[in-house]
């Protein structure tokens, strides 16, 4: 018998997960579901976006060659909803792979995600 996993959440380490619940929260709508000083998760559905407190923790860099996990969105209108995101402590990277296909920004600690054209 095959036994499937369901993913819960998504999770990333950070500094302060207050900040980047914030941050996501502003990002993706979703509620804040739990928030303390070590941890917080966003959403109420079957997927939620977690945060983990990593004492000393630093964001990857861009571009290098390690390997990272990345999240991406769908808005309607990319560059207002860069503008917004720059306005909450989001960054735009100098290098920006697909050929404007999407915008890669980076958090307020620096992971990256991407928007693209719903």
């Amino acid at each position: 018998m095959t036994i499937h996993a369901s993913l819960a959440s998504i999770t990333l380490d950070c500094a302060s997960p207050k900040v980047m619940a914030e941050f996501y929260r502003e990002v993706t709508g979703w509620k804040i579901a739990h928030l303390d000083d070590d941890s917080a998760y966003l959403g109420e559905g079957p997927i939620q976006l977690a945060f983990q407190r990593v004492e000393g923790y630093q964001g990857p860099g861009w571009p290098d060659t390690g390997k990272h996990a990345h999240l991406d969105f769908t808005v309607a209108d990319v560059p207002a909803e860069t503008e917004r995101l720059r306005t909450l402590g989001a960054t735009t990277p100098d290098f920006q792979p697909g050929q404007g296909q999407w915008t890669v920004l980076a958090d307020p600690e620096g992971h990256l995600f991407c928007l693209a054209a719903a």
